[in-house]
């Protein structure tokens, strides 16, 4: 099946691509919201801008569409893009990262159905322990680019997803509840390295901003 993935740039799109060519499917194009509120119900923001590096390394066309990020009129946006890539590319489905959030996954299954288009969740409902395990394992390099719960801070921005990282978070949801995947929205990834890309991506300058238990990290690639 042709299939169009919703693409941030964090690893839990960028996995969805990987299992989704694991399953035969045909990748034809990734589809990426660019938003401007960092508040965003929906959609990944921290290095958001840096998605196109990835699309190339991957050799997968990228269709982009800016969104003021305004709650559910962001929706409208993410539907006028997907009807492009339909028109475009003649995707049959959408792909999405999407692993507990019934928010996120009930909307682009209505956009679905209204286009008539599949909706697969490839990682739905996955133990988070297991997920970041998996990603691990298939020599995912993930570094994480936003922190926004306590008692995380400024100084998680730039570390890689590795066995240390898992040790830390469980630790943190023993005590916290922090979610260890962060589908909970308190961190954000973006994706370096993985077996989809012909190289691994290096950062040049990095950007850090925010305050208390709210901080991103914007990043140049070489």
């Amino acid at each position: 099946m042709k299939c169009g993935i919703l693409f941030s740039g964090g690893k839990d799109s960028t996995y969805a691509v990987y299992l989704a060519k694991k399953y035969g499917n045909e990748i034809p194009c990734l589809i990426s919201i660019i938003s401007e509120n960092p508040e965003s119900y929906m959609f990944h923001t921290p290095s958001i801008s840096k998605v196109k590096k990835q699309a190339e390394i991957m050799n997968i066309p990228l269709i982009t569409q800016k969104t003021k990020g305004q709650k559910e009129e962001e929706l409208k946006d993410l539907e006028k893009v997907i009807q492009k890539a339909k028109k475009e590319y003649k995707i049959e489905g959408i792909v999405t990262g999407s692993v507990e959030s019934a928010y996120q996954a009930s909307r682009v299954q209505k956009i679905c159905d209204n286009l008539e288009l599949e909706c697969f969740n490839p990682l739905w409902q996955k133990d988070q322990f297991e997920l970041l395990h998996d990603l691990i394992e298939k020599k995912f390099k993930i570094i994480i680019t936003g922190v926004f719960a306590y008692p995380l801070d400024k100084t998680w921005l730039g570390r890689e997803i590795d066995e240390v990282f898992i040790k830390e978070v469980t630790t943190l949801y023993k005590k916290y509840k922090i979610n260890p995947a962060g589908e909970g929205g308190e961190f954000e990834t973006f994706v370096l390295g993985c077996p989809l890309f012909s190289k691994e991506l290096e950062i040049k300058n990095k950007q850090i901003q925010g305050k208390n238990n709210s901080w991103k990290m914007e990043i140049e690639l070489i």
